[in-house]
């Protein structure tokens, strides 16, 4: 089926397609609980620590670490229904008062310099074009001695040239684990710890998503976006099992700046 290739109707699409996709999930990446908790553990947040969190989704992130560390957040999405469901979560761990969500984009966010002690972005470097791109927005919003938390992509071994289309990827937009580290550096950044996802919760993230859109599509038969949906279902199930699962990898890096 051909899509309307505008941009502002691809945006749509894209999101309304990963609200629809990640409508059951809490955590909006592959990190399981326990992997989510051992970040929190790694990184030892303190009380009234101040926590950015950009393209933050369903908040989860910032949620659980004001309730177990009662830091105090902002999370920022420009998908409502991603917001809707983190003021949700924060009410029912009992810490709305310690956070807000604002609806806005990620990349041109604009807020005091230097007013957190913690920054994360946990899978969208594309708000800043890239890594090295994200790591230069977070950066603005850090304060000296800070940390930052970045979930990116990277090349278990090199994938066939035909595994970039199939995965919707440009070629170079991710690197190697080592070469993550390089673009770190290039970025002025040291890399202190990581939390890397494996193949099971890749798993659990990505075929979790399989049941979702089967429902939604026998549910929305003769939604706009069905056929695309089906689709987007088809080649996201497709390019997992042929090539995501063997050669991608996805991991959280602890960084600060040198």
């Amino acid at each position: 089926m051909a899509i309307n290739t505008g941009p502002a109707r691809l945006l749509t699409m894209s999101l309304r397609f990963h609200e629809i996709a990640e409508s059951r999930h809490r955590i909006l990446n592959p990190l399981t609980d326990g992997k989510l908790d051992l970040l929190g553990e790694i990184c030892r947040p303190t009380p009234d620590s101040r926590h950015l969190d950009l393209a933050c989704g369903k908040g989860e992130l910032l949620s659980r670490w004001a309730a177990d560390y009662s830091t105090q957040g902002v999370g920022v999405d420009i998908s409502k229904v991603f917001l809707t469901a983190a003021r949700n979560r924060a009410q029912e761990l009992g810490v709305a008062d310690r956070l807000d969500f604002i609806e806005a984009d990620a990349g041109t966010y604009a807020d005091a310099p230097e007013s957190y002690d913690i920054v994360s972005c946990i899978g969208a470097t594309w708000i800043g074009g890239g890594l090295k791109g994200t790591l230069s927005l977070m950066r603005r919003h850090l304060r000296p001695g800070g940390i930052a938390l970045v979930g990116e992509c990277y090349w278990i071994s090199p994938p066939p040239p035909e595994a970039y289309e199939f995965l919707g990827m440009e070629k170079g937009l991710f690197t190697s684990l080592a070469g993550t580290d390089d673009r770190i550096e290039e970025a002025g950044f040291e890399l202190l710890e990581m939390v890397l996802a494996n193949p099971d919760t890749w798993d659990r993230y990505v075929a979790g998503q399989w049941w979702t859109i089967s429902d939604w599509l026998r549910e929305n038969p003769a939604d706009p976006d069905a056929l695309a949906m089906q689709d987007f279902l088809t080649r996201a199930r497709r390019s997992h099992l042929e090539y995501g699962r063997r050669y991608l990898g996805w991991g959280v890096f602890v960084i600060r700046p040198r």
